[in-house]
Formats: C-alpha cells, structure tokens, sequence
C-alpha cells in the first residue's frame, strides 16, 4: 500500500463533506423512511403499554432527523404520552446541529430531550460505575456499529437495558451490499484505522446468535449513484470514491493498479447495476429488530 494512501478519517472536513455527497447521492435516508413508514407502527405498537413515560435511547443520533422521524411515529401511536428520549453521540457539532433541529419541529411539547456527547462505550462504563440500569422501551442504533470497538458486548450490554415489551432496533448495510463485497475484496488494501472497522448485517446476525438474542431482519433496497466517479476531475466523484474506499483523495493517492482494479469492479453486476445511463452502487440495508 503506498504510504501516502490516508484513511479518509484523518481529514475532518473532507469526511463531513464526503458524507453529505454520499447522503445526497443515494437512497439512504429515503430507505430508512420507507422502513419507519411500513414496519415502524407495528415494531413499537406494544413499547408503551399502560406506561405514563416512554423511554427512548438513542445511540449515535447523528444530527436527529431520522431520530425525529421516529419519535413522530411513537406519538401517533402512543397520543398524549410523554416520551423522555436521550441521545448518546460523540459529535458535538452533530450534538449542535440536532438540536437546531429540534428548536425549528413542532409538536415536540410532550418529548423531553437531553444530549450526552459520548460514544457508546463510554455511556455503558458510566453506567456501569452507578450502578443503576436505567431500563428503556426503545433504543435504537443506526449507522453506528462500525464505530464499536467490542460489538458482541456491545449488543449484550445494551439488550439488559431493555425493558418489558421494549425492542432494539439496529440499522446497517445489508450482507448482500456492495459495501459487503467492496470490504471483503479491498479492506486489507486501504488504510487501516481504529475508528471503523467492516461490519454488515450477516456478521451481527451472526453474533446475535451466538449470544442466544432473539431478532427479526428486515433487507430494503437502496442504491447509490456513483456515475461521477467514473469522470476525471470530477469533484463530486472524488468525494463519493472518498467515502467507498474510507481514502482521503483516493484518485490521487491510491496506486495506479489498486485504482484500476476497483473503478473496474465497481461497474461489475455484484457491485452496482446500470440503469437509465446511470451506474448505481449497491446499497442495501438491513433493519434488526430484537426483542427484550
């Protein structure tokens, strides 16, 4: 690997901006909606039975908008109860944002929000040092698990925080992505960092049967154009190949052959489909609903 390959990581506000390429460029978000639309109402239809609070834990809320999609969806099925929702995130500027989001949504009087920027393991080892276990109706993970050091105890750590009918709901690429393929076949030749490791949803299904936990997993489809990344010089493009391969200007850094070999995979039929002109990246997701 050339030394002057560097994990995309590194670069701040190139990630940020990579990120919100690949955000704007794929279907993501509207996958996800698509799930809290159809699937949501009947996962969280018994979470707040004979309850006067409903608890939610939000791990990794990022900036809140899929959070606030599903605390709308909590409201319509529980009307008039009053829903106390943490969140756990590390970033402050996504702490920050988050909260401007809130302060411009309505009908939020009867959720109450409190922020803890945190990673994962640092909420449960300040958790663990109270020694009170504060039990939840909901909690959720979305997009997350990558950045967990430990999952297995992760996932055994956070299904005892369950309450009576509560469920967990994680969200991640699906086994049978492009991203399952692209991190099996390229992640020994990327730069290696210890803020991301390669996770699908065949490796946590997985785990969660070794740990005996009871799960449903739902796959949506759900696509990412990568046309540009196939222009030279085209900026866009850069930043998507950016976020594929976890490369700070993967284009200019990345040897001639490893480049090669990966714009040419990328337009393979495992990979991405051709459609209307446009070359689109396999990116489904797995939705994970395990039970208390």
């Amino acid at each position: 690997m050339a030394s002057s390959m560097r994990s995309l990581f590194s670069d701040h506000s190139r990630y940020v901006e990579s990120f919100r390429r690949f955000l704007s460029h794929s279907t993501e978000h509207q996958c996800m909606q698509e799930f809290m639309d159809k699937k949501l109402p009947g996962i969280i239809a018994r979470i707040g039975d004979v309850k006067s609070e409903i608890k939610i834990l939000s791990i990794g809320g990022g900036a809140g908008e899929i959070d606030l999609q599903i605390l709308s969806k909590v409201q319509v099925q529980f009307p008039g109860v009053h829903i106390n929702n943490e969140v756990v995130e590390p970033s402050a500027e996504q702490i920050t944002k988050y909260k401007e989001l809130v302060a411009k949504t309505s009908n939020l009087e009867n959720i109450k929000f409190a922020w803890h920027k945190e990673t994962s393991s640092e909420y449960q080892n300040r958790v663990m040092e109270k020694k009170v276990l504060q039990k939840w109706d909901f909690i959720h993970m979305i997009q997350m698990l990558y950045y967990v050091k430990d999952i297995s105890a992760t996932l055994k750590f956070f299904h005892g925080l369950l309450a009576t009918n509560a469920k967990m709901l994680i969200i991640l690429v699906s086994g049978t992505s492009g991203w399952d393929k692209l991190w099996r076949k390229y992640g020994s030749r990327l730069p290696q960092n210890d803020l991301c490791q390669y996770i699908t949803s065949s490796d946590l299904t997985e785990m969660l049967d070794g740990l005996g936990i009871k799960y449903e997993c739902y796959d949506l489809l759900s696509t990412m154009d990568i046309s540009d990344c196939f222009l030279d010089g085209n900026e866009n493009g850069d930043l998507l190949l950016d976020f594929l391969t976890e490369t700070c200007n993967f284009t200019t850094t990345a040897p001639p052959d490893l480049k090669a070999e990966l714009m040419k995979d990328l337009q393979e039929p495992e990979f991405s489909i051709r459609k209307e002109g446009k070359i689109l990246f396999n990116n489904n997701l797995s939705f994970i609903v395990i039970e208390a």
